[in-house]
């Protein structure tokens, strides 16, 4: 297994530009974790806001190749939900997203997020396609597909290696956790042994790598939980997304919730898990959110994580107060 590992005796460089050394706080900018705007900013020079894009694919775990009707938590745009109509050109889709931060964002820099559904499940021509037609965006500073890890054949996985000379590219994988017995109650539809070989062949073309896990998924434990981000430590990944279960409307999840309630943590048990979770993680690993904010016209739970801003400034206060930072709690493995 290609590993990073970190010798708690001594300072070494981690990607951000800081000297890690355990038991030592550290900051990146203002903030006790690596977050994605700090790591744009220092790469970058600027803020890069993300666009999200409808690329036109479907998903294996709907059209019946390992399932029918997804993921228990999937909404109907294939948690794509910000992303613009499929039937506007990838250049259409792109001024559209761009006229919608435009009254925030004076900057001319973007993040081309093909996000809705499977975006590596489709024929290597039509991807070519789109993607192409992303980065030939001079304002896309960065390439990003949201796939599942059994969706990356040997020649997309040649195509994501050419558009990555071009543009930085970034592949987001959804494992959501370790444990089989959830996956298998998710009807997430792969075994975990190909999550690891699709981060090993991402890593060996030298793609940025985004794993996007699930907490507080019914039926798992904190212990659980620290052992999903323990292993993620031992594996070759560039960010994660740490996601809070939402429950939403028109979802199995949503029926399975009506009939079956299960527990949803308040903002405060939510920070305690989240706390130990940053402490726990690998020091370089970029962490691009930490809570996830579905369209609120369709949360049904939990509804605090709607104000995003409050979420992310309490958090920062809980961790400050805590004395809490990332890779605080790393160790090796």
């Amino acid at each position: 297994m290609n590993t990073r590992t970190y010798d708690s005796n001594r300072p070494q460089e981690i990607s951000c530009g800081l000297t890690y050394k355990k038991g030592t706080p550290q900051r990146w900018g203002e903030r006790r974790y690596y977050a994605l705007d700090y790591y744009l900013k220092q790469n970058f020079g600027e803020k890069l806001y993300k666009i999200s894009l409808n690329g036109g694919c479907s998903c294996p775990n709907r059209d019946g190749t390992c399932g029918t009707r997804g993921c228990i938590f999937c909404s109907e745009g294939g948690s794509g939900d910000f992303a613009a109509s499929s039937s506007l050109s990838v250049a259409d889709q792109l001024a559209y997203g761009k006229g919608l931060v435009r009254p925030k964002y004076n900057g001319h820099s973007y993040i081309a997020y093909f996000q809705a559904y499977t975006n590596t499940y489709a024929p290597a021509c039509h991807l070519r396609r789109i993607f192409t037609e992303a980065i030939s965006d001079p304002e896309v500073r960065i390439l990003s597909i949201a796939t599942r890890p059994d969706c990356l054949s040997p020649e997309i996985l040649t195509l994501l290696a050419e558009l990555n000379a071009i543009k930085p590219v970034w592949v987001e994988l959804g494992l959501q956790t370790i444990h089989e017995r959830t996956a298998n109650w998710m009807r997430r539809g792969y075994p975990l042994s190909v999550f690891e070989q699709a981060v090993h062949s991402l890593h060996a073309i030298g793609v940025q790598i985004i794993t996007h896990v699930i907490l507080f998924l019914p039926g798992e434990s904190e212990a659980d939980m620290l052992a999903t981000i323990h292993y993620m430590n031992a594996l070759p990944i560039d960010g994660i997304k740490l996601q809070l279960l939402h429950v939403l409307k028109h979802t199995d999840l949503a029926d399975f919730y009506r009939q079956e309630p299960f527990y949803i943590p308040d903002m405060n048990s939510y920070f305690h898990l989240l706390g130990k979770c940053i402490a726990s993680l690998r020091p370089d690993i970029v962490i691009h959110r930490l809570t996830g904010d579905g369209p609120k016209s369709l949360l049904i739970a939990p509804l605090w994580t709607g104000n995003k801003r409050l979420v992310l400034n309490q958090m920062q206060r809980y961790l400050k107060e805590q004395n809490l930072w990332q890779g605080k709690e790393y160790t090796t493995f």
